[in-house]
């Protein structure tokens, strides 16, 4: 299943314009530890889900050592502003 994850992320880096920038392993690493985090909470899907951990991905600086997870607690308006790009209600 990461795998595939993997395919489909790095798939949709390579097609959006929004995610020029290049992912790195590290990127990926912190994406699917954020969706695993986000696996059973409510209205989330796994398109959804996967385009809220991009985005919050995005947000944090190159240098950030806490998870997504820990990082959006302490920017939750990152957070919803993630949410609503992900169509998350």
């Amino acid at each position: 299943m990461k795998k595939f994850a993997c395919v489909i992320l790095s798939a949709l880096a390579l097609t959006s314009p929004a995610f020029a920038q290049k992912m790195t392993s590290d990127d990926l690493k912190w994406i699917n530890q954020c969706i695993s985090d986000n696996k059973g909470e409510e209205g989330g899907k796994p398109d959804i889900i996967r385009a809220y951990c991009i985005c919050m991905n995005e947000k944090m600086d190159d240098n950030e050592t806490r998870s997504v997870t820990q990082w959006e607690k302490a920017n939750p308006e990152a957070q919803q502003d993630c949410e609503k790009k992900a169509g998350w209600k």
